[in-house]
């Protein structure tokens, strides 16, 4: 395998189907045993982009390469490095734990494939339902059993499409601890997932994909300091106050709150503009309920990012 420090490069990657572009020039890097997050909204590309980096789809542009093998040209050298976990669990119901994970020993002819599926056993914490059907299993225990089976070769590259989709917490919560165990034994995890706060909890890099391309990238930290620290939360007593306050405040950017009849307004920080928000809300008799500052999220950064992507898109329109 050819040694390569960025171990996945995607450049200018491109894909339509029929008149729709769904990829219009993609382009990142993943460090070798890092975790990669590429977070985006429903149908934004996410698992495109996973399809093409598998070799399981053909780009329209572009090239990409994984462990330095071309995915156009060098797909049985990408296959040999990667190990692919879909958005849904592909493990056989008709069959134990022990043998789905067997069975994916003999396809990769481990020489210790019993070893390997007693380690990942324990790992996943599968030992003591390791005989059973896994028509028996909940659907958490399938998922790790799931990327356990992805893992029996050691592959050097993990692609992860979601893989907490339809978990509960407390399974979303062990499934972070597999990922980051995975990455602390020097394997590269590329992630796909809509849920900001396990972006923000295992990657070590993050890239918001939207309309096509990559439209911001860095670490939590870094894509938070991309905006303004002058959100102010507002909370209002009723719907009524609620519904004139955005309107009274439609020169600001606005986005639902946490709380109910709560949103928070992205000002520039200044106390000019903190001034002039709560005069505008005083000459129309309406007193927030509680005002404070807020400290910006990465929700916060994912929301405005891509409204701002969608205010330069529409000014270009008009």
């Amino acid at each position: 395998m050819p040694q390569v420090e960025n171990i996945i490069t995607a450049e200018n990657l491109q894909k339509s189907f029929k008149d729709h572009a769904v990829l219009t020039g993609v382009n990142f890097t993943v460090r070798k045993g890092s975790i990669f997050a590429l977070l985006g909204s429903n149908g934004a590309g996410k698992t495109t982009i996973v399809k093409i980096l598998t070799t399981l789809l053909r780009a329209d542009g572009g090239k990409a390469s994984i462990c330095g093998y071309d995915v156009a040209t060098e797909g049985g050298g990408v296959r040999g490095s990667i190990s692919l976990t879909g958005q849904f669990a592909a493990v056989d119901e008709m069959l134990t734990g022990r043998e789905n994970l067997r069975i994916i020993g003999a396809l990769r002819h481990l020489p210790d494939k019993n070893k390997r599926a007693d380690e990942l056993l324990e790992t996943f914490r599968l030992t003591e339902a390791a005989d059973k059907l896994v028509s028996k299993y909940s659907g958490g225990m399938r998922r790790r059993l799931d990327i356990a089976m992805s893992l029996m070769g050691n592959p050097p590259v993990v692609f992860l499409d979601e893989p907490t989709t339809g978990l509960d917490p407390q399974n979303r919560l062990a499934m972070w601890e597999i990922v980051r165990d995975m990455a602390d034994n020097g394997t590269t995890v590329l992630l796909t997932t809509q849920y900001l706060d396990e972006a923000e909890a295992l990657a070590d890099h993050i890239a918001i994909l939207h309309e096509g391309v990559i439209i911001a990238e860095g670490n939590g930290d870094a894509l938070k300091d991309k905006l303004p620290r002058g959100i102010i939360q507002l909370q209002f007593k009723s719907d009524t106050e609620l519904a004139r306050a955005k309107e009274l405040l439609g020169a600001y950017t606005i986005h639902d709150g946490e709380g109910k009849r709560t949103i928070d307004v992205r000002t520039d920080g200044s106390t000019k503009q903190f001034a002039d928000l709560l005069a505008r809300l005083n000459q129309a008799g309406i007193e927030p309920a509680k005002f404070a500052p807020k400290t910006p999220t990465l929700e916060d950064a994912f929301l405005t990012l891509i409204g701002e992507k969608q205010e330069d898109t529409d000014h270009d329109v008009n």
